[in-house]
């Protein structure tokens, strides 16, 4: 697994507990930080996802 398909776990969970916390306490700025923290986590997964398929076709054609 890539590490930033962990890093971007991790900054989707940490965005979510940014929004709850936001949500919870009224502050619009801590909610809207959490949802951008959240955006940036998928984006760095997706990427991380992008990279480890990339890595299993070169593993595949060296196999070949």
């Amino acid at each position: 697994m890539d590490k930033d398909r962990i890093e971007g776990s991790a900054e989707q969970a940490k965005g979510k507990v940014k929004e709850t916390i936001g949500k919870v306490t009224g502050d619009a700025k801590l909610q809207g930080e959490g949802k951008g923290d959240q955006i940036a986590g998928k984006t760095k997964n997706a990427i991380g996802g992008a990279k480890d398929a990339a890595k299993e076709a070169v593993d595949e054609l060296q196999d070949k």
